[in-house]
């Protein structure tokens, strides 16, 4: 099984903390984030960052949906990981200045790929379909941040 990785970033036009704040509420802000790939959307402990344990179901294509509980930490300042209980992803958010009033958010997911024949297409299209879902995230995140 090899390592597979995902990994989008944007600047968004809004100060670092501001945007670091808007990820880190899980209870508010980043529920109104996900696009239609995500449903099932609930909080379950916490939801403010570090100690937030949150489930969502992810349609990454249409026959592959992965069910999500996602323990949440903040070891670093600016950084949010999110490990699922469910599986081998870990998906971590850094959010650091990029000048004035602008950040740089990069999300990266890793998780353990499949073998075999099957692990090859994983690991030549998940990325990319798992990028686009991140874009659009993002997307969002500065359409939310930048008022």
């Amino acid at each position: 099984m090899a390592q597979v990785e995902a990994t989008t970033e944007r600047v968004v036009a809004a100060d670092a903390e501001k945007v670091f704040d808007a990820l880190a509420d899980y209870s508010g802000t980043r529920g109104r984030l996900l696009p239609e790939q995500f449903s099932e959307y609930e909080v379950r402990e916490g939801g403010d960052g570090e100690g937030t344990l949150v489930h969502w179901r992810l349609q990454a294509t249409s026959k592959r949906v992965r069910d999500c509980l996602l323990e949440v930490t903040e070891p670093t300042d600016g950084e949010l990981v999110e490990k699922d209980r469910n599986s081998s992803m870990v998906t971590t958010w850094r959010v650091t200045p990029a000048g004035e009033g602008r950040s740089r958010v990069v999300v990266t997911s890793t998780w353990k790929g499949a073998g075999g024949i099957g692990g090859f297409f994983e690991r030549t299209f998940a990325p990319k379909g798992l990028a686009r879902i991140h874009d659009a995230v993002l997307a969002r995140l500065a359409t939310e941040v930048e008022q």
